[in-house]
Parts: structure tokens; sequence; C-alpha cells
């Protein structure tokens, strides 16, 4: 997981954010691209077991993400014990988030609210404001047939308009 610290701390340098930007920074760092190009930009990344994606909004904002813990469905196709799962997984962002408070980023990071949208997002959460950009790490699960992962999120607004 040290390897979403460093990509974090390279990308808070990468001004603006684009995904071309963090592209070459994941190759740089040698991630693995896993071949899902947009517009002819890889967008999805692995390392050490981490997935690492880019995506870029119509509103012009730019996200990176990483899913550093991922606990799929039983065999059944569902969670047996959905509230044990959620537990895991808010262990192991608990786990991870001294990676983030301990690392060169830190001196960089305020502590943020959580928003009502962030909320409905994550499970348990931590955020920070970076600079412009907020970083935000928690544990999600977007749908109930969907994997519980702990995620690493950096998001850079939309441009202002001239």
């Amino acid at each position: 997981m040290a390897a979403v610290t460093a990509m974090l701390e390279d990308l808070r340098d990468l001004v603006p954010l684009t995904v071309e930007g963090a592209a070459a920074k994941f190759a740089a760092r040698e991630w693995t691209p896993r071949g899902k190009l947009r517009d002819g930009v890889e967008t999805s990344w692995r390392k050490d077991g981490v997935r690492g994606w880019t995506q870029k909004f119509r509103s012009g904002a730019v996200r990176v993400s990483f899913a550093v813990w991922i606990r799929d469905v039983d065999e059944s196709g569902y969670f047996d014990d959905l509230d044990a799962v959620y537990e895991q997984g808010e262990r192991e962002l608990a786990r991870f988030l001294p990676q983030i408070e301990n690392s060169s980023l830190a001196g960089h990071l305020a502590e943020a609210e959580l928003t009502t949208e962030d909320k409905d997002e994550f499970i348990a959460a931590r955020k920070w404001i970076l600079g412009e950009r907020t970083l935000t790490a928690g544990v999600v699960q977007q749908d109930t047939d969907l994997p519980v992962m702990v995620v690493v999120v950096l998001e850079d607004p939309a441009p202002a308009s001239a």
C-alpha cells in the first residue's frame, strides 16, 4: 500500500491534475496497465495487489481512485454476514489511515467534514483538503452485489469558468 501514498505524493505536484498526467505518473511508478483505454489514455492500473483508476467527468473534474482492500461476495454470490464484512472493511481502513497520516502528505492535509453525499457513498470515511483537491479514504459498497472495498480517492474539482 506504500505504492498508493507514493502515487498520491506524485499526484499532489501535478497541476493541473489530468488523466494524461496521472497515466504518466502510474507508468513512471511501474504500475501495470490493465488495458482500459479512454480517449487513447490508459485509465486502469494495478500494482502490489492495489487497483488504481482515473476518471474525467463532463464537468472537467478529475478523480484518481485506488482500491487498497477488496472483499468480494461469498460463494453463494452474496455476503453471508454483511455487517461483519463492513466491520472488516472498517478495520482495514483503520490500518491504512496511518499510511496517509504519517506520509509526507500529512503536512499538506487539512481535515474536512464529510458531506451528506459522502455519508451516503461511504460506510465509514475520513476526508481532507489537499490544496484545491479533496482526498477521501473510506469503505464503500456501490451495490448489494458488488464487493466491499477500502478506497482512496483524490478529486480535483472542475476548473472555474473563465
